[in-house]
This record gives structure tokens, C-alpha cells and sequence, in this order.
């Protein structure tokens, strides 16, 4: 369904500090700990010792030594009795960036439909069972969609996430569907596996993924797969914005103008693999 009335959700999220960090549980307690920190710090930016122990939960021994530690190897910073995260985040980052290459052939391609439409444009990867945006142009407009490098979002609320996964072959499809909590955002959210199933396959069928303001309320997006030589996702752009600049209006024109990019992003990609 396209364009539906949007109600609040009111359902929390298990398993994250805030809307854009998922936190697991693994057999090293002391990287999830670590990772309960950092999660955070991303969102309060700067926080005190005490601000911090009690948003994880850990106890104050606990919380002491880690983020000693953290300090020690440059994690986090500590500033006139509050915390941050440190620079070795920079250095880490870059490297990761270094091996994006699916990021630079993005740029050109992204920054002009960003122009073409005054939208907020993204670019985001599958990473277990979710996505994460890993290149954001924002809209020169008013309107600020709240999103950020290195946010995950949910693969069954979002437009990215959609494409991301309708193009995927059956076997990793059907890996990933049972990990992912299919928690209401808003009013429009699909959460019954049966029908996220067929909105994947809709997708498919239609060549372009549509978020009818699933994610947060009043915010549409619209999403196409960046796939390789050999048809399969790699990648996936999405553009998003308000009733007033995504409608039924310019479905059809926009979501084509999308779809081209993605094609182009991918003939760039792999030119630049040759």
C-alpha cells in the first residue's frame, strides 16, 4: 500500500540505547560492554561518568576499568569530567572508508540526483540483519531528515532496507528474515513476515522499493539496488523526504530518476574494478 495514514508508535525496541543502535549479545561480554559505551557516547556526543554507567547499566567497578582502558587506547576522550569518543574513531574510520570503493563511484552520480531533486540522499550496505548508510548528501532545503554515517536501520521499515533485500537469492534471504524483529514504527510499518514477503517481491517486480512512511512518521523514501556484472545487490541508494516532495504526484518520476542513478552508480562501480 502506498501512501497509508501514520499513527506513533509506542512499542519499544529491545536490544538498543536509542533509535539507530542495535546492541547484541555475544560470547565476549567485555567488546559488549565496550560497544554499550560507544553506542552511547555516538548519540550524547559528551557525557559524565555517571550519565554513562547508568545508561549501560554496568556497575560503577565495571564501568571505571573499561573506560580507563577505552582512554588508554585513544576509544574515547575525557575533557573537563566528561567523556567522548576519541580520534583512534577517525583513524579506524578512514581505513574502512579506504575499502568503500562502492562509495566513491557513488559520489558523482549521488551528488547530481541530490541536485536534480533537492532530496536527502543516501547509500547504504547489508551488514547481518540490518542496513548501514554509508554515504549521506543532504537535501540544501529546510527540511532535515535525521539520519547520519554508520546508522543502522531496520531492513523491514526501510526503503533501503527493502532494496537491499528483494534482489538477494532465496537461500540468504531466508538466513536473514528470522533475525530480524519486525517491531512497529509507525502505523504504516509492515511486521507480519507473510506480507513483508510479498512486499519484497512487489519490490522486485516494480524495480524500486518504497518506505510509505514505515521508518518515522511522514517520511517517505524511495530505494533502488546497485547490483554487479553478475545481477547481485551490492549496494543500495535511497532519497527521502516529506509529503510535500515524495507523492503520488512524482512517484513514477522520481522513483525513475532514482532507479537510473543506482544503474549508473553500478556501471561506475565496475569500471572501476576492471
Amino acid at each position: 500500500m502506498l501512501f497509508g495514514t501514520s499513527v506513533p508508535s509506542t512499542e519499544q525496541h529491545g536490544g538498543c540505547l536509542s533509535r539507530g543502535w542495535f546492541l547484541v549479545t555475544t560470547q565476549t561480554p567485555a567488546i559488549d560492554k565496550a560497544m554499550a559505551v560507544f553506542a552511547f557516547l555516538a548519540d550524547s556526543g559528551r557525557a559524565s561518568f555517571t550519565q554513562i554507567q547508568k545508561a549501560t547499566g554496568l556497575p560503577k567497578s565495571t564501568s571505571s576499568s573499561l573506560l580507563a582502558s577505552l582512554l588508554a587506547h585513544g576509544l574515547v576522550s575525557l575533557e573537563d569530567g566528561r567523556y567522548a569518543l576519541g580520534l583512534r574513531w577517525y583513524e579506524l574510520g578512514n581505513k574502512v572508508e579506504e575499502n568503500l570503493d562502492i562509495r566513491r563511484a557513488a559520489m558523482e552520480p549521488l551528488a547530481q540526483l541530490r541536485d536534480q531533486t533537492q532530496l536527502t540522499c543516501h547509500l547504504g550496505v547489508l551488514e547481518g540483519s540490518s542496513a548501514i548508510y554509508v554515504l549521506k548528501l543532504e537535501s540544501p532545503t529546510a527540511i532535515v531528515i535525521r539520519s547520519w554515517v554508520g546508522r543502522r536501520l531496520s531492513l523491514h521499515s526501510s526503503g533501503l532496507g527493502k532494496a537491499l533485500l528483494a534482489w538477494l537469492p532465496e537461500a540468504k534471504l531466508n538466513s536473514i528474515l528470522p533475525d530480524i524483529e519486525f517491531a512497529r514504527r509507525t502505523g504504516t510499518t509492515i511486521v507480519d513476515i507473510d506480507a513483508f514477503r510479498q512486499e519484497l517481491v512487489a519490490t522486485r517486480q516494480r524495480g524500486w522499493a518504497f518506505d510509505n512512511a514505515e521508518d518515522n512518521d511522514g517520511v517517505y523514501c524511495i530505494a533502488a539496488p546497485v547490483l554487479n556484472a553478475a545481477g547481485e545487490v551490492t549496494a543500495a541508494i535511497s532519497m527521502s523526504g516529506v509529503s510535500s516532495q515524495i507523492n503520488l504526484a512524482n512517484l513514477d518520476e522520481t522513483a525513475a530518476a532514482v532507479v537510473a542513478t543506482a544503474d549508473r552508480i553500478a556501471a561506475e562501480h565496475h569500471r572501476g574494478k576492471i
